[in-house]
C-alpha cells in the first residue's frame, strides 16, 4: 500500500457540536487526526434520583450540603448543613470536609483534605457518591446526553416516570425528616382519544408537548413535572400544603384553557381533569398511598364534568 502523503488531506473540520478551542490536530503516519483535548473536571453523581448529572469544577469554590446556601444543596440521610468544599489549588482540585457529622470519603477513607485525582469516587456522608474525572467536550456532551435520556420522556421533554418513582421517595423522606407537607397533582388531558381519532397521533403528540409546555410555565422552577403515562402526568411540590396545591392545580388548568395550540390550520383548545392530594391526608406515608389519593379524586373530577380540579373526598 502506498505511502499517504500528509498534503493530499485536507485540514480537519471540528464537528460543530464541539467549540474550536476543545480541539488540536496531531499526526499519526502523516495523516492529521482530530483530537479532543482533556480540558474540563467534573463531578459525576453516582447515585439518587440524580445520578448521571454532571458538575463542571472551574477556578471557583463548590460547597455541598442541606443548607441552601450551599451552591450544590444536597438533602440526604447523613448530610450535614454545610458538609463539604472543593477548590481549585494551582492545577489540581481539592475537597476539604466542613467537620460534617457523618464525613467526607476519598477512594474509601475518611478524610479532612484530600487533593483529587483522575477517577477518584468522593462520598459525602452515607448517600451522595460523585467521581471525580478529568475529560474533554464530546465526554461531557455524551454524559450529559445519557443523563437527559435516563430522566426525559423523549417525546414531551417532561420527567418520565422512572424518574417520578425515585424522585417521590426522596420528597417524602425529606418531607418527613423535615417535619414538612408534600403535594402532588394527578391529571389527564381531557378527550385525549377524540383528538387522536378526529386529528391523527401526530396532532396527538403536539397536545401532549403543548401541555407541558404550558404546564410548565404555571409552576415554580423547584417543582416536577413528570409525565405518568399516555395522557397523565403528576406534578410533585415541595412544601406546599393542600389549599397551596390546589391552587396550583387550578393555574395549571386555566393557563390550558387559555393557551389554544394550532391543529390542522385552527386553534384547539385542550383541557384537563387534575386530582390533588398531600402527604398529611393519607394513614402511612408512602408514594403508592400518596398517588391513589390523587388518583380517585382526578376521577371525582372527571365523573363531575371534567375541566376541574378535585382535592377533597
Amino acid at each position: 500500500m502506498p505511502a499517504v502523503r500528509p498534503e493530499e488531506h485536507p485540514p480537519l473540520r471540528s464537528p460543530s457540536s464541539v467549540p474550536p478551542d476543545t480541539v488540536r490536530a496531531t499526526a499519526v503516519h502523516g495523516v492529521r487526526v482530530l483530537e479532543l483535548l482533556r480540558d474540563r473536571t467534573l463531578l459525576w453523581r453516582l447515585d439518587g434520583p440524580d445520578a448521571g448529572q454532571t458538575i463542571r469544577l472551574g477556578p471557583d469554590e463548590v460547597t455541598f450540603g442541606r443548607d441552601p446556601s450551599c451552591t450544590h444543596p444536597i438533602d440526604g440521610v447523613g448530610m450535614s448543613r454545610l458538609h463539604a468544599r472543593i477548590v481549585r489549588e494551582g492545577d489540581a482540585h481539592v475537597v476539604v470536609d466542613l467537620d460534617s457529622t457523618n464525613g467526607t470519603f476519598v477512594r474509601g477513607e475518611r478524610v479532612a483534605r484530600a487533593k483529587l485525582e483522575e477517577g477518584d469516587v468522593i462520598q459525602l456522608g452515607p448517600q451522595a457518591t460523585f467521581r471525580y474525572t478529568v475529560t474533554d467536550a464530546r465526554h461531557e456532551a455524551l454524559i450529559q446526553q445519557l443523563f437527559v435520556s435516563s430522566t426525559r420522556d423523549p417525546l414531551t421533554g417532561a420527567y418520565n416516570r422512572r424518574h417520578l418513582d425515585e424522585r417521590l421517595r426522596a420528597e417524602i423522606s425529606h418531607a418527613i425528616r423535615h417535619g414538612t407537607e408534600l403535594s402532588v397533582i394527578l391529571f389527564d388531558i381531557d378527550h385525549f382519544k377524540r383528538i387522536n381519532d378526529e386529528h391523527g397521533h401526530a396532532e396527538g403528540d403536539a397536545a401532549l408537548k403543548h401541555v407541558v409546555h404550558v404546564g410548565l410555565g404555571a409552576l415554580r422552577a423547584e417543582d416536577v413535572l413528570a409525565r405518568y403515562g399516555g395522557e397523565e402526568f403528576v406534578i410533585v411540590l415541595r412544601g406546599t400544603l393542600p389549599a397551596g396545591a390546589a391552587r396550583a392545580a387550578e393555574r395549571v388548568l386555566e393557563a390550558l384553557r387559555s393557551a389554544p395550540f394550532e391543529c390542522g390550520g385552527r386553534d384547539l383548545h385542550v383541557t384537563a381533569s387534575a386530582g390533588v392530594a398531600s402527604l398529611s391526608e393519607i394513614p402511612w406515608p408512602s408514594s403508592a398511598d400518596l398517588l391513589a389519593k390523587a388518583d380517585a379524586r382526578l376521577y371525582a373530577a372527571k365523573a363531575a364534568g371534567r375541566d376541574r380540579v378535585h382535592s377533597q373526598d
